[in-house]
């Protein structure tokens, strides 16, 4: 007996929803991340005008003062979409997980000297507090953007920071024996210590920001750029004999300061070419923004470098010259 097996090869009638078709084209195959991108943000058809700001639809493009045609244009070169986005994540944790059992099991943190200690207690574990800012504004700019291509993956970012601010908590508890100690000291030095009020109030400050873009450049440029990278990549020589611990417990937010800049800045520099009016303004946000950080971050560099703020000016200066690579002018 013999038994033939056929195939029949069926030719799907549309290869991608309608209104991805429209974008990239009909009868063309469309990516995941185009499926979970393109247009699934509402436009029309609301009930009402919410209450607590009745001049503005729920989705509204005037809720920033730079102007697209369309908002799908600043696509994230990452294609980040929840599965991709998750799976990325999941791989970087995984090292996260093994450095800190690496520290754990070679008792890492009862090696440090008592200045080391110091130094981590005063200007590491303080970010905790501005990574819970930044994850505050993220989610202001995932609540008040506009178009899924923006608002997804700044709800990412914002997951991202809650994530650096319990990697830091941990730093904390593996330093105190679990007890939280070290943290309730972090939060006092973050409300009294005079290196850090600057920066405490450059970031209470960006709360009350309204224009959602406006924040965007404040906290991708400023905060992340001067303020993050002044710690995280310009801060070894501050924590003495721990150098090495604390490289490979913040290896996360390394990755992530690349990972995330090829979003941010690709979106800056698409919005920025849209206009010369959208060039001009933002250009001034990200100049007064960036020097506002420099000097917030100013006493902080002082005291935890001891170079007289000159960690501040070079990471200020890092950051102007990436804006001016996004099109900016400073």
């Amino acid at each position: 007996m013999t038994i033939q097996i056929k195939t029949v090869d069926m030719e799907p009638k549309r290869q991608t929803f309608g209104h991805v078709a429209r974008r990239i084209g009909e009868g063309k195959s469309a990516t995941r991340y185009q499926e979970g991108t393109f247009d699934v943000q509402p436009t029309t058809n609301f009930h009402y005008k919410p209450l607590y700001e009745p001049e503005y639809w729920t989705y509204d493009p005037r809720k920033t003062r730079v102007v697209m045609e369309d908002w799908y244009k600043p696509l994230d070169p990452r294609q980040y979409y929840y599965a991709t986005y998750n799976i990325s994540r999941a791989t970087m944790n995984q090292a996260v997980e093994r450095n800190f059992t690496f520290a754990e099991e070679r008792a890492l943190a009862d090696k440090m000297s008592p200045a080391a200690r110091k130094q981590i207690e005063t200007y590491l574990l303080p970010l905790r507090h501005l990574h819970w800012g930044a994850n505050m504004n993220m989610t202001e700019i995932t609540q008040r953007g506009y178009g899924t291509a923006i608002t997804a993956p700044a709800i990412f970012s914002a997951g991202d920071h809650l994530g650096m601010a319990q990697i830091i908590s941990r730093i904390g508890l593996l330093l105190d024996g679990q007890t939280g100690v070290s943290l309730d000291l972090a939060k006092e030095v973050w409300i009294n210590d005079p290196a850090w009020q600057g920066i405490r109030k450059l970031t209470e400050d960006s709360f009350v920001e309204r224009d959602w873009f406006h924040l965007f450049v404040i906290q991708t440029l400023a905060i992340n750029g001067v303020i993050f990278d002044l710690i995280y990549k310009m801060g070894d020589a501050g924590w003495a004999d721990a150098q090495m611990t604390i490289a490979l417990l913040t290896e996360f937010m390394s990755d992530w300061r690349s990972d995330e800049s090829r979003w941010s800045d690709a979106v800056i520099k698409t919005v920025a070419a849209e206009s010369e009016a959208n060039r001009a303004l933002i250009s001034q946000w990200a100049s007064t923004c960036i020097g506002a950080a420099v000097e917030a971050t100013r006493p902080l560099s002082a005291a935890f470098l001891g170079d007289g703020g000159a960690g501040a000016e070079m990471a200020g200066e890092a950051t102007a010259k990436r804006a001016r690579g996004l099109g900016l002018t400073l």
